[in-house]
C-alpha cells in the first residue's frame, strides 16, 4: 500500500478543525484511519485498542440515548463537520423545540472543511427535540433532532 502523506496530514488538519478524536477514510479496497488518542486526567495517551471482527466485544452498557437514530422522524447528520444553529453568532436560532417547520426549511448549518452546509427539513411537522448545541461537533449519523 503507498502511503499518502498529504491525505494524512489534511485528515490530521480535519481532526483539528472538527475537535473529532479519530477520522476514517475508506476508498475501494484501501483505508487511511487517523486517530488522535484519547488523554486521560494524568495527560498520558491510553493505548489504542484493537478489534477483530471475529472476536466478540463487550456489551455496550451506557446509557441508551434519548433519541433513537430509527425514530421515523429523526433528522441525522449527512456529514461530519460543527453544528450551527444559527447563520451568524448574533442570530436567532434557526429553530427551537416546538418549532413547526416545512418541508425545505433550513435546520441548523453543518461546516464542513470551511463549507457552510444547510441542512433542510425533508418533512414538515413539529420539532419535539434537539440533540445538539451550537458549535458541537457531529459525525455522519449522529441525530441532531427529531421533527413529529
Amino acid at each position: 500500500m503507498d502511503i499518502d502523506d498529504k491525505a494524512i496530514r489534511k485528515l490530521a488538519e480535519l481532526l483539528e478543525e472538527t475537535g473529532l478524536t479519530e477520522i476514517e477514510v475508506i476508498e475501494g479496497e484501501q483505508a487511511i484511519r487517523v486517530n488522535k488518542g484519547v488523554l486521560n486526567s494524568n495527560a498520558q495517551r491510553l493505548p489504542m485498542m484493537e478489534s477483530e471482527p471475529t472476536v466478540p466485544q463487550p456489551a455496550n452498557l451506557d446509557a441508551p440515548s434519548n433519541i433513537a437514530s430509527e425514530h421515523p422522524g429523526a433528522v441525522v447528520s449527512p456529514m461530519v463537520g460543527t453544528a450551527y444553529m444559527q447563520p451568524e453568532p448574533d442570530a436567532p436560532p434557526f429553530i427551537q423545540k416546538g418549532t413547526t417547520v416545512q418541508a425545505g426549511d433550513t435546520l441548523l448549518i453543518i461546516e464542513a472543511m470551511k463549507v457552510m452546509n444547510p441542512i433542510k427539513a425533508e418533512k414538515g411537522g413539529t420539532v419535539t427535540q434537539i440533540a445538539v448545541e451550537s458549535g458541537q461537533p457531529v459525525e455522519f449519523g449522529d441525530v441532531l433532532m427529531v421533527i413529529e
